[in-house]
């Protein structure tokens, strides 16, 4: 599927991910449709297992994002030499032979590291073929190794098939570990185990700034995201049917599309018409960071919206995770007590707009000069993400939603994977857990709108349509109003 769509989207300024979310939600419902399977794909365990690898496709974001601080916070500026030069001879109409290695190598890391997880926490017995993880772990990290592009150029081989092994085993040890102090709090706050994942990368980001990413890094920040979110929406469109039909959802739906239309155009309208920032390298780095946005986090990283977008990411990503210490354990503390502490939301609320008036204040100033611009990013992905994630639990608890669906409204209506990843782990229920999956997904079908308009203005020298942007941000205010006042 990401093939299908890198060729469709080929030789044009649009993402790839953009005909992963159409295709992903339609095969999905289609399979059930026919009856070739049951919601949720049970009968398809691979790609079932494949949604669940949030965590590892986000822990090599997270430590190029620390790294990119560390190299911000030291005034480093440059490209950072790499081991290996990607080729450029396509392989497919739009993929060359090296993003289609990387590709592949992504699908079966992520598959292999997940088994592995599984086998070393137990959790295999309880899984469809869970008997066989242990041979198909071995194969697929076998093959992840060993499968490079012969047309690639690489000065060293051995040493970059070497760190390839290491970046492999770390991300294991970080998801042991991780997942180990996520037990450990568990009896005095919930803290999922993403959260602490991006604590461990993040800061090993920072330690190892001149690490030079080997096949493994190289594979998960092009295509990690991309193939978890073809599991994810796979598994999510199986679910469609059944979804509308379930009482009290379909508010949460409703919450989902017009949360992706007013927060995300809500954030693009304060950068363009108050930070006059209205460039993709400031737009697109700016919005994946601020909302957590998987979907533009995914297009970024895999070089979509070009070189500065792709770099700046990683760093607005991690940057709002700093606030999640705040946001999982007010949230956790919450889903403890049933109910949001509102009166730790409020202030807060007001503290992150206060950062979106400093960041407006200085890309206003920044006139293209590129650590200001960063600064100003910085400032605007901290606070936007604790107004988003904050504002959303607060509008939904004052209309009366139950916390459980609230958090699969937030984490939809923002597309935010840290609460995807959270809701699924069960932070907020069995229930939640369950249906998260497809709730995250459908908003996505607003995605066309988002990508359109990102593809747009990469074809219009970076500079994104205003007159659309206010449109759709009004729209979605209107959408959120008649979400909160028919709960």
């Amino acid at each position: 599927m990401v093939l299908l769509s890198r060729t469709i989207v080929a030789n044009t300024k649009y993402s790839a991910v953009l005909v992963i979310v159409v295709l992903g939600l339609l095969m999905g419902t289609l399979f059930v449709k026919t009856g070739l399977a049951t919601p949720g794909l049970q009968e398809f365990p691979a790609i079932v297992l494949l949604s669940q690898t949030t965590v590892i496709a986000l822990i090599a974001t997270f430590f190029v994002g620390g790294q990119e601080i560390r190299r911000l916070l030291s005034k480093e500026t440059g490209h950072v030499d790499v081991l290996a030069v990607p080729a450029k001879n396509e392989v497919f109409f739009g993929t060359t032979s090296t993003q289609f290695v990387y590709i592949i190598r992504a699908f079966v890391l992520l598959m292999g590291i997940e088994m592995i997880s599984a086998l070393l926490t137990g959790r295999s017995a309880s899984h469809p073929m869970g008997e066989s993880y242990l041979a198909m772990a071995y194969l697929c990290i076998g093959v992840a190794i060993i499968f490079v592009d012969s047309k690639k150029e690489v000065a060293k081989m051995r040493t970059y098939l070497f760190k390839g092994v290491v970046e492999v085993l770390t991300i294991v040890i970080i998801m042991m570990l991780s997942l180990r102090l996520s037990h450990l709090v568990a009896s005095v706050i919930g803290l999922p185990q993403i959260f602490f994942a991006m604590i461990i990368s993040s800061g090993l980001g920072m330690l190892l700034p001149h690490w030079k990413a080997g096949p493994t890094l190289n594979s998960l920040l092009f295509a990690g995201i991309p193939v978890l979110l073809t599991g994810t929406f796979l598994v999510g469109g199986s679910h469609m049917l059944e979804a509308f039909s379930i009482p009290g959802l379909q508010s949460v739906i409703v919450y989902g599309f017009a949360g992706q239309m007013f927060w995300m155009f809500g954030g693009l309208t304060i950068l363009i018409f108050l930070a006059k920032a209205n460039h993709v390298r400031n737009l697109a780095p700016g919005m994946a960071g601020g909302l957590s946005h998987s979907g533009l986090t995914g297009a970024c990283t895999a070089g979509d919206f070009g070189y500065t977008a792709a770099a700046r990411a990683p760093i607005m990503i991690n940057i709002p995770f700093l606030g999640h210490i705040f946001v999982f354990t007010i949230l956790a503390a919450s889903a403890e007590r049933g109910a949001l502490l509102v009166g730790w939301t409020l202030p807060l609320v007001l503290a992150g707009l206060a950062c979106v008036y400093l960041a407006t204040k200085n890309l206003r100033k920044a006139n293209g000069d590129h650590a200001v611009e960063v600064k100003g990013l910085m400032q605007f992905s901290f606070g936007w993400q604790i107004v988003a994630v904050f504002g959303s639990f607060t509008i939904l608890h004052f209309a009366g939603m139950p916390i459980e669906h609230a958090s699969m409204a937030a984490a939809s209506g923002l597309s935010h994977f840290g609460l995807f990843a959270a809701t699924q782990g069960g932070m907020f229920g069995d229930s939640a857990a369950s249906m998260i999956t497809f709730i995250f997904a459908t908003p996505f079908l607003v995605h066309p709108l988002v990508f359109g308009l990102f593809g747009k203005a990469t074809e219009n020298n970076g500079e994104m349509s205003s007159k659309a942007v206010l449109l759709i941000f009004t729209l979605g205010t209107l959408g959120v109003l008649y979400s909160a006042l028919s709960i």
